[in-house]
């Protein structure tokens, strides 16, 4: 018995084929260019389709798979008519053409109720209420054609199966679906002026759709739940974090804090009928990145990580704030920049670049002390997890146990997991990771205070961005 999990990303698609004992058989990755141009992000509809089919074609070669699962990115809008066909390209979840609607929407409900209802804390471009309702201002006539609105999952599945349907996880940023009673939120489709039939049937995370190809097709989640359920993070006290071109946190919790103007922290429907608090920030190992590229452009990351290793905790009073394209969380500023403060003489490259993994996990243990949440354990994931200096550092900065994964590919796994539990082949998404999420290091605090660095770089960002 064998599970496919398909992860459909911004630009490319990750396909893989597992045991039923979590040995990855097969895999492929698909890359495709979208179009943009300005706010506009689109991508033809029909070839997610086609790059499904060529996927699922490459890794099941000489592979029996019983059935399969797909995970995709939440605000990809795809318009059709009662067919099915596409009458425009995809809108991609990147595009933020409609800003003007995303005003209009929070001066009709504002932010509070909006949050109180769909756990989403601000009113962006980026949601697909905001981008149906620029579609009806601005295109009357795709609006006139259009009967079937669906996100990319939904569509992926519509061909497959030729069933209307979604899940829950990955219309929880549509600001459309209440997420408290797990249902369309009729006031807000009035508005936007959706009928409720143009929308897929809500199921939850891991039901059975239909068959493809003798496959049995199974509901998926969007690509974080996905991926933190290919961590294993799916029981309180223990979170993922990613340090890739941004950090991502996703916190599991069953709790539903009250509104806050101050934080722009959303909360997301989970593939168990529960919450995640979902966490980003603007910038993490793009800061190490940035510098690399800029001024060790002949080193290594490993090499760069030894540079490290030689500099004691604290950097010797250098401290850098790594908001070199602003700060999103615990504290929203477009405005903030990043900066190094405390250079003298006896600074080499050595402290730069620790200045800036140390940073790095400032930045994570000023968003575990906002969230206020006991933490017990956090999965790593992503290119940052590849350090082992880095994965200390975090270790001794929050005072938290921290473990990477040995599949790296979280939410195809985490999709191939759903896919199992949807056919009955586990008990639960708990007892499925259970059995094939593998833990590879753990580093545990070794007790190295940097109560001192944590307290500059909080002084340094209260001073410049507070």
């Amino acid at each position: 018995m064998n599970f496919l999990g398909v992860d459909v990303g911004t630009t490319s698609m990750k396909a893989a084929v597992f045991s039923k004992t979590g040995e990855e058989l097969a895999s492929t990755t698909l890359d495709y260019t979208l179009r943009q141009e300005g706010n506009v992000v689109e991508f033809d509809a029909e070839s997610y389709w086609t790059l499904l089919k060529q996927a699922i074609k490459d890794v099941t070669k000489g592979i029996e798979v019983t059935t399969m699962s797909v995970d995709t990115q939440c605000e990809t809008l795809i318009l059709t008519d009662a067919a099915g066909n596409p009458v425009r390209d995809a809108i991609v979840w990147l595009d933020n053409r409609a800003e003007e609607q995303a005003k209009k929407i929070e001066a009709h409900f504002g932010e509070k109720k909006v949050y109180e209802v769909t756990g989403q804390p601000e009113i962006t471009a980026t949601w697909p209420a905001c981008k149906l309702l620029w579609v009806k201002e601005n295109e009357p006539e795709i609006w006139a054609k259009t009967e079937k609105i669906f996100l990319l999952e939904d569509y992926l599945l519509y061909k497959m199966t030729g069933e209307f349907v979604t899940e829950k996880t990955l219309q929880s940023s549509t600001i459309y679906l209440d997420i408290h009673a797990g249902d369309w939120w009729q006031e807000m489709l009035d508005y936007i002026g959706v009928r409720p039939e143009q929308l897929p049937a809500l199921k939850e995370s891991a039901e059975k759709v239909g068959t493809y190809q003798g496959m049995t097709v199974v509901t998926g989640a969007m690509d974080q739940v996905a991926g933190a359920i290919g961590a294993g993070v799916v029981k309180k006290g223990i979170m993922s974090e990613m340090t890739g071109t941004t950090m991502v946190l996703f916190v599991p919790t069953d709790e539903e804090p009250a509104y806050d103007p101050a934080s722009k922290i959303p909360l997301h429907y989970n593939y168990d009928g529960g919450f995640v608090r979902l966490l980003w920030t603007s910038t993490a190992g793009m800061s190490l990145k940035w510098f690399k590229n800029s001024f060790c452009e002949m080193n290594d990351f490993k090499e760069l990580d030894e540079l490290a290793a030689s500099v004691p905790p604290g950097s010797d009073g250098l401290v850098m704030l790594p908001h070199l394209c602003g700060s999103t969380m615990p504290r929203y500023n477009p405005d903030a920049r990043g900066a190094f403060y405390g250079i003298t003489l006896q600074h080499t490259r050595g402290h730069f670049v620790r200045s800036i993994l140390e940073a790095v996990s400032c930045m994570l243990k000023s968003n575990l002390d906002y969230i206020g949440m006991e933490i017990d354990e956090i999965r790593l994931m992503g290119g940052g997890a590849k350090s082992p200096l880095w994965c200390q550092i975090k270790a001794d900065m929050t005072g938290i146990r921290l473990v990477t994964l040995k599949n790296t590919e979280t939410a195809c796994l985490g999709s191939a997991i759903l896919a199992g539990v949807g056919i009955g082949a586990y008990h639960s998404v708990e007892e499925a990771c259970a059995q094939l999420v593998k833990t590879d290091k753990l580093y545990e605090p070794q007790g190295v205070d940097y109560s001192a660095t944590y307290k500059a770089y909080t002084e340094l960002d209260d001073k410049l961005h507070g």
